[in-house]
């Protein structure tokens, strides 16, 4: 059981929550701001610790979304997590971005695809099944008619994040499910921080790296 701080800044969503047992005691995120997260992310942190009534010295640990995302949102977010485990003598855990927003879909009957914007018609994404376990790699995908149309064929697939706007322009599937509006967020990373703490599963502060997956994308 863990008392952990959830860092989210790999889209546009700046989000920080305070969650303890896998349970979000406190939630904090603004996706209207665009990528002001040098500006917002550290004023988010000191009000959900203010929230809650919690010293930040009482954590356990400090978790942060790795990618793929934003360039310089997984900087930010993750240079303000390491800082943080130094001076709190903190471990520092690594959520995956994309699995932590396919635990935004609920329905349990098909593949769920978490998928976030790139450049033109690309997209990163990755394939889970229901029981939200990894059935393809990530990858970045340059999107077409003919993407996914395997798992079309054979059940229906969830396609979630803002790259759903791209992909609904291209696919018509009766198959496909497009989830609309949801972007990676702090509150879906702390059941998955609890499982990462109480396995240890957790990152050398001084080498740690964001899972950029592609070269510098400036947004």
């Amino acid at each position: 059981m863990a008392l952990v701080l959830n860092i989210e800044t790999a889209t546009t969503n700046c989000s920080v929550s305070l969650s303890k047992d896998g349970e979000t005691l406190v939630l904090k995120e603004d996706n209207s701001l665009g990528y002001s997260h040098a500006e917002t992310l550290h004023v988010f942190i000191d009000e959900v610790f203010k929230i809650a009534k919690i010293a930040p010295s009482e954590i356990n640990a400090i978790a942060v979304s790795k990618g793929p995302g934003s360039y310089t949102g997984l900087r930010i977010g993750v240079s303000s997590a390491k800082g943080l485990c130094y001076a709190l003598n903190k471990p520092l855990i690594a959520i995956s971005t994309l699995e932590s927003l396919a635990h935004q879909v609920k329905e349990k009957d098909g593949l769920i695809i978490p998928m976030l914007d790139a450049r033109r018609m690309e997209v990163y994404s990755a394939v889970y099944n229901q029981n939200l376990e990894l059935q393809r790699e990530i990858k970045a995908e340059i999107l077409t008619e003919e993407s996914y149309s395997e798992l079309l064929e054979s059940k229906k697939v969830y396609f979630v994040g803002n790259g759903v706007n791209k992909t609904k322009t291209l696919i018509h599937h009766p198959n496909a499910v497009f989830i609309e509006g949801k972007l990676p967020s702090a509150n879906e990373m702390a059941l998955l921080a609890e499982f990462k703490y109480k396995k240890s599963d957790t990152e050398d502060v001084a080498y740690f790296e964001p899972y950029y997956l592609k070269d510098f994308i400036s947004k």
